[in-house]
Formats: C-alpha cells, structure tokens, sequence
C-alpha cells in the first residue's frame, strides 16, 4: 500500500510551511505536493514559542502564527492546505528512507515515493538523558524545540510566583525562556559552564550588559560550571539541581538548553554529511540530485565567505526553503544561494540584532547606560565583517545588514563615528558579492511583522504590549 508524489517535503516546521507557500506561488497543481509532519498541527513560525507563546499576559496560540505570517502572507492553517491541494500529514513519522528507490516508509507501514525530495528535517534538541545525567528523566525538566514542548512548560510555570526555575544554558534558549520565567514572576538561577551569556555570540563587554539586565529582573547567575545530577522528591519531580562543585540549587521546575542536533539519521550512508549536517550545493542539492536539504539540517556554501556552514536560524530556514523550490522548478535561472548570516533576539523592552560573521577584533560604540550600542568586528584585512545593534530602528538594522554585506575597509576611526559609519556608507560602495544579495530579498528585515491588525498579537507585537504594559504600571 502507498502513495506517489511528484514532490515531498519530509519535516513540519518552518521550512516546510515556506516551501509549500513557494510550490503553490510557482503554480504547481493539486495532488502534486506532500508534506509529511511528525507535528501534530500545520507548520508555525517557531520563534513564537520562546516569546509570544510564553507570556502570562496577551499570550499568543495557534493559529495567529502559522506560516507565512513573518513576511506578510496569509496564515496556512490546515485548510489552506487542503484547499491548494497539498497533502499534509500530520503525526506521521518516517522509519526509513531509500533515495534510490525514491521511497519513505512511515511507521503505519505506509511507503510513500516521491520524483523529487525536499529534506527539511531540522533538528533535535540535546536531552540531558544523553549525557548520563542522574535523575533526568523527572516530569518537571523542561525542553524547548515544538509546540508540545512550549505547552507543557506553559502548564508547568504555573502557579509561578514563589516557585524557583533553574535554567541550563546561556544561549538563545536560556536566555529567551528565562525572561518567559520572569515574566511569569519565578525565581531563576541560571548555570552555564561559559564565562558569559550567548558566548558563541557575544563579546564579554556585550554579554555584561545583557546579563546586568537580566540581573535587574532577579536573574542569578552560576558561571563556569556545569550541572553534575538532579536530586529527586518523593513524588519523582526535581527538587534541585546539585552542580559539579557541589552546590545545590533548589528547583520547583528546570529548563535546559543546551544546543541542537540536526536530524539526519535517515540518510547516513545515502547522502553526504559535513558539519553535521546534509551536504548541499549552492542550491540546496545534495549528494543524490534528486534530494533537496535545507534549514537547520542543510551545511551549505557560504558564498561571502567561501566556506561550508549549517546554520541554526529561522531566517536561514526560511529563506534556504524558498530558494530551494525554485532552484527544483526554474533550476536555469535560479541564483546560487548568497546569505548573509543573520541572529537576532527580543526579550524584555530589549531588541538586538547581528549580521556577518564575529571574527577578528571587536570595535563597540554607543553608550550601553542609554540602551542604544553596537559593535563591528574587523578582519585580518580590515575589512568589516560583521555588525550587533541594540534597540536600533528598522532603518538602522537595514544599514548595519549592508555593512556587514559590503564588508567596506573599517576606519580608524570607527569607534567614534559608531553608527553613522552604517548610515551613511556611500551607495556605491560595494563589494562582489553584493549585488547577489537581492535574491529571495536576502537583506529583509525579520525584525519587521508586516502583518495586518487582526495579527497584531503574534510574536513580538505581543512580547512588547506585554512589557510596555508592566513598565507603565510601575510608574502609575
């Protein structure tokens, strides 16, 4: 028993609601597509669950944030799947994967076969049960990866004031979910075994304001040192976290974040894997020309760089999908992939954003004290390779994504001219790669929910109404 497609999307998350939203856009026909999901709801924008999704005031829920709403489309519920004609199977895991058959067997038994696969299977979450941690199969650790996931911390914050929240990690997730515990009025430690926050990231100087804030909010920090157990109740819950150096840390609820695994089981010994993750080109083909990878799954070109990168972003995840349906369905004109990397995060009344690369010496400008700084790294060249602004305007973001593009000669002065170097950078002034950048609109700005009101609380929108909300009745 089984079931042809011309095309097959394997993964339900972002990537996949994108790629369904391109297919459609370049007329593909009813019957033709098949999504296959092992969520149990039509693809969402997955930033929504770190911030939104999390607020105990005007949360968000589904459906306000299915894709495509970040870029400004409509909202594709399950409906409009159907109405386009797409197959979208939901809660269905596949078991095995043959891309010389062209085939996928889910665990009904089901075999599904496919002309030609997009893989956008993302990744998984590190589970501390993988690491041989004691005591970390307890009912109230929390992850943070899918909409499950995001529910269940929601029931287990409450009844959230008194109770105490240990945070492990000091990334994306670390930092996102423990403002969600602040504002949910819990008590948080967090411990990382990194100097300092988002140290992939930040510089010292940029994570110290980041973590001064979140010292303001009530937030403890345990640095340089990692968790070794938990010690459990009676009733099987955790009760504290005991670290490495012998402290115990009392918990009523845990959160780990600890980093991300791209899936690629399936097709080990079938396709190419680097960087753990899916070899592809730079249109997202992988090893077998019939297979397509993108998102977090995919380590592509780099083409401002010249190297081989897999990167962990919604904005990659978007943008790779869309970018891949169109190399599938006008391969000859299609461009090859030009990204420039991009991170970016809100929490609290606090927005920053990054684009390039942070290699080579740190030059900060701005004055921290007023909320409004930023950064530029410059390499061996002294060439400007990458930018960070905080509570910059949709303008400022712009200028500093085509810095970080145009990768102009930084001058002695930079420091000192700090934004404006940005701002006004000649028009003129660009490098090779630059004129590439306006594939897929690779220098848009996330930051910015072109949505109508009847959206106005998804996602950010929301997060700041939340926060402007609690700050106006602190001064009443």
């Amino acid at each position: 028993m089984g079931r042809a497609f011309k095309f097959v999307v394997l993964g339900g998350g972002n990537a996949a609601g994108y790629a369904a939203h391109e297919f459609i856009k370049r007329g593909i026909g009813p019957g033709e597509l098949c999504i296959i999901s092992e969520e149990p709801v039509a693809p969402y924008e997955r930033p929504a669950l770190s911030k939104g999704y999390l607020l105990p005031e005007g949360a968000v829920r589904l459906p306000a944030f299915h894709t495509c709403v970040a870029i400004g489309h409509e909202r594709q519920v399950r409906a409009w799947y159907q109405d386009h004609g797409i197959e979208l199977l939901l809660n269905t895991r596949v078991t095995s994967a043959d891309v010389k058959k062209r085939a996928l067997t889910t665990q009904s038994g089901e075999t599904i076969t496919y002309k030609t696969m997009i893989v956008a299977t993302g990744a998984r979450v590190l589970r501390l049960e993988e690491f041989g941690v004691t005591g970390a199969d307890a009912s109230n650790i929390c992850y943070l990866r899918d909409i499950r996931d995001a529910a269940f911390l929601v029931d287990a914050m409450r009844p959230g004031q008194g109770m105490k929240a240990v945070v492990i990690g000091g990334g994306y997730i670390g930092m996102e979910c423990t403002a969600a515990l602040v504002a949910n009025k819990l008590d948080v430690t967090m411990v990382y075994p990194e100097p300092h926050c988002m140290a992939r990231l930040f510089t010292p100087e940029i994570a110290q304001f980041y973590e001064d804030r979140y010292r303001k909010k009530g937030v403890k920090f345990v640095k340089g040192t990692v968790m070794a157990a938990f010690e459990k109740s009676s009733s099987g819950k955790v009760a504290a976290v005991i670290l490495k150096d012998g402290t115990r840390l009392p918990a009523d609820l845990v959160v780990v974040g600890v980093g991300i695994r791209a899936n690629t089981a399936l097709f080990e010994g079938q396709l190419a894997i680097e960087k753990g993750g899916i070899k592809v080109d730079s249109k997202f083909r992988t090893s077998v020309s019939t297979v397509y990878a993108v998102g977090d799954v995919a380590a592509f070109p780099v083409k401002l760089y010249g190297d081989i990168r897999r990167l962990e972003h919604v904005d990659h995840a978007r943008k790779s999908a869309r970018h891949a349906v169109s190399a599938i369905l006008s391969g000859d004109t299609t461009k090859d992939y030009d990204y420039l990397p991009f991170f970016y995060s809100r929490v609290f009344n606090l927005s920053w954003q990054f684009y390039g690369d942070n290699v080579g010496k740190c030059v900060l400008f701005g004055d921290q004290s007023r909320g409004k700084f930023g950064a530029y790294w410059i390499d061996e060249r002294n060439a400007v390779v990458g930018t960070f602004l905080e509570g910059g305007s949709s303008e400022d973001y712009t200028a500093m994504a085509r810095v970080a593009r145009v990768r102009p000669e930084a001058p002695p002065d930079l420091a000192d001219l700090g934004l404006s170097f940005a701002t006004k950078l000649p028009a003129g002034e660009l490098s090779q790669s630059s004129a590439a950048g306006k594939v897929l609109s690779i220098i848009e700005d996330p930051y910015t929910w072109q949505i109508g009101t009847s959206l106005a609380l998804v996602v950010g929108v929301a997060a700041v109404a939340y926060w402007h909300h609690r700050r106006r009745k602190k001064l009443l």
